[in-house]
């Protein structure tokens, strides 16, 4: 077992975890909430990590973040190194590629709260951040650990994306997915099966946590 890329796979997914989970809850209530071709169009934006390529969603981070483009240098300047090949640029690239797995399941979580509960607290003078905070959030809490399970977990797993902007830095970008390629590539399937034993474990840990969440939902249409 490569303890070296199972850390730094673990403080990748907890990374990604945390921040995509902060910009995620807004941007799906701000989904939820709009109507039309507004909402068809983002919830487009979001979803489409899900049916692009990994290697072609690598590849356009890998030359977005690089010094050729005007982002790229100036979240060079900001950080004080280049994005690819980096730890940070890891953290960028899986926000991104795990961006619909964060946002999809809020949306249907704050979707699912009747408008009833919202109208009544507005009746009763509570203003829209106050009826997001006491009403939605508590009513969709399985939705919000789904979010964050499904994240990590999907983190966890990446291949295509870290490998095309990361590498293949051990310390540095070095995942486990990446680190399995490299144990069948060297014919150590012993290996191998211990790290593809680890990542079906994690699945599985994750689709249990994320059913019995959502399991405990309350009736949000009585």
């Amino acid at each position: 077992m490569d303890l070296q890329a199972l850390a730094l796979t673990l403080r990748l997914a907890a990374t990604t975890t945390v921040l995509l989970v902060v910009i995620a809850v807004p941007l799906a209530w701000g989904i939820s909430s709009s109507r039309g071709m507004v909402r068809a169009l983002s919830q487009s934006l979001v979803a489409l990590p899900l049916v692009l390529p990994p290697t072609v969603l690598g590849f356009y981070l890998l030359v977005m973040l690089g010094p050729l483009t005007a982002p790229g240098r100036a979240l060079t300047r900001l950080v004080g190194h280049p994005l690819a090949f980096s730890f940070t640029g890891l953290v960028v690239g899986s926000m991104v590629y795990s961006l619909p797995f964060a946002v999809q399941p809020l949306v249907a979580g704050f979707g699912a709260v009747a408008s009833e509960y919202l109208e009544a607290a507005a009746g009763l003078g509570a203003g829209s951040w106050e009826r997001f905070r006491r009403i939605v959030l508590p009513m969709a809490r399985g939705s919000v650990v789904a979010a964050a399970v499904l994240t990590f977990t999907h983190t966890v797993g990446e291949f295509g994306v870290v490998l095309m902007l990361g590498g293949n830095i051990p310390g540095s970008t070095r995942t486990l997915s990446i680190s399995l390629f490299d144990q069948v590539e060297d014919g150590n399937y012993a290996a191998a099966n211990h790290t593809a034993l680890l990542l079906i474990g994690i699945a599985v840990v994750a689709l249990g946590v994320v059913y019995w969440s959502l399991g405990r939902r309350p009736d949000h249409g009585a």
